[in-house]
């Protein structure tokens, strides 16, 4: 099974899918791994990505996650994928479920003024907000509660031990 952690920059993507991969035993990988050097540094500036500086991204995803599914390998994936377009593109077959983190814009924006440690921050978080289409086929998780009970949450839904 593939489960993609999905949200804006500053949700708890990244966060709460260690979190699940640890508790089930699985793979964890973060898509900002996959990001060639130039959207980091675009990003890193606060210039939001285009469609096309997320494509050679998303072709990148789509390979990783078509491996995954070759191998059997259960996976989560911290990924925002933000547009109905790029999920339909990261849905690799019947084993991956989307889970939605889905918050308040301000809490998340306070959320991105504490952290230091990434690349991303508050200033790409309205863009993120602006390209955002709410997915109506994954699983949606409030992230006002703490990681632990996100998970537990996200456990219960997908039915997994």
């Amino acid at each position: 099974m593939i489960v993609i952690v999905m949200g804006v920059v500053g949700a708890g993507k990244t966060t709460v899918g260690q979190l699940l991969a640890q508790e089930l035993g699985w793979q964890f990988a973060d898509a900002d791994d996959f990001h060639p050097l130039a959207n980091i540094e675009k990003i890193r500036r606060g210039i939001p990505l285009t469609d096309d500086d997320r494509s050679p991204w998303l072709d990148r995803l789509r390979e990783f996650l078509l491996d995954c599914v070759t191998r059997q390998c259960n996976l989560v994936l911290a990924c925002s994928a933000l547009k109905r377009s790029y999920r339909q593109e990261l849905q690799v077959g019947p084993e991956l479920q989307f889970v939605y983190l889905k918050g308040n814009g301000d809490l998340i924006a306070e959320r991105l003024r504490s952290r230091h440690d990434h690349f991303a921050d508050v200033q790409i978080l309205a863009s993120q907000l602006a390209d955002l289409e709410e997915p109506e086929d994954a699983i949606p998780v409030d992230i006002a509660r703490p990681p632990e009970e996100i998970v537990k949450e996200i456990r219960k839904q997908l039915r997994v031990a």
